[in-house]
């Protein structure tokens, strides 16, 4: 009597292996993409904390550095890329959408499409400031932490978090504050467009709040399994 062994397609094929993905990284990466796409909608509020003007995505989206920090460690750099690049997409094609549900005529017996257009009909300057800010500072983000662990030490992760934020911080501060409010050329009369003396207070306060949440989040990193950064 014989024994047949059944070989998987792919690796018949000669594909490699498939690699399991850490249950943790699913997790992760959920509520980076949550994160990214509740910031970009409470940003379209500006208010008044602590007597500073500040935009309300600042107090949600500071979590995302340090998720982006723990899908580079469990999913490495190449997918903390793809994945920073996907957000960014996924929040354009958000505000496409609500643009249109906003235009969409309302049912007269619901009565509340003005209210809906005012509150969640995108304003593109904010859109697009926020969107293009969180990438350019993620991805830097990304650099620097990976040559952290590849360059310097693999040891002390809280450190490669606050430096790698350190570093995105207020470079994402910086192109959201300027973008979304600064008197940029060709947007002197824009009706977003605030005297600088309040955008510098945006931006003190974006920096401020991030970096206080950075300091809360740093724990969080020791919840993913670390990769052998040797390979």
């Amino acid at each position: 009597m014989s024994t047949t062994t059944h070989t998987p397609v792919a690796q018949r094929a000669g594909a490699p292996p498939m690699t399991a993905v850490p249950r943790i990284a699913i997790v992760i990466v959920g509520a980076y993409v949550a994160a990214q796409m509740l910031a970009d909608i409470t940003s379209l509020k500006i208010g008044v904390v602590l007597g500073l003007a500040v935009d309300m995505g600042t107090f949600i989206y500071p979590f995302t550095f340090t998720l982006r920090d723990m899908v580079h460690k469990t999913l490495g750099k190449r997918n903390a890329q793809t994945l920073i690049i996907t957000a960014g997409a996924i929040n354009v094609l958000m505000a496409a959408y609500l643009m249109w549900a906003a235009g969409v005529p309302s049912d007269p017996d619901w009565g509340l499409g003005a209210e809906f257009a005012a509150v969640l009909g995108p304003l593109w300057r904010i859109v697009i400031a926020s969107i293009l800010a969180e990438v350019v500072s993620e991805l830097i983000d990304t650099e620097i932490y990976h040559w952290f662990v590849t360059r310097i030490t693999t040891r002390f992760q809280w450190l490669r978090v606050l430096l790698s934020n350190s570093v995105a911080i207020p470079i994402d501060s910086l192109i959201f504050a300027v973008g979304a409010f600064g008197a940029l050329p060709f947007l002197q009369d824009h009706f977003l467009t605030l005297p600088w003396s309040v955008v510098g207070q945006i931006f003190l306060f974006n920096v401020l709040v991030k970096f206080a949440v950075t300091l809360m989040s740093l724990p969080f990193i020791y919840l993913a399994p670390d990769r052998d950064w040797s390979r």
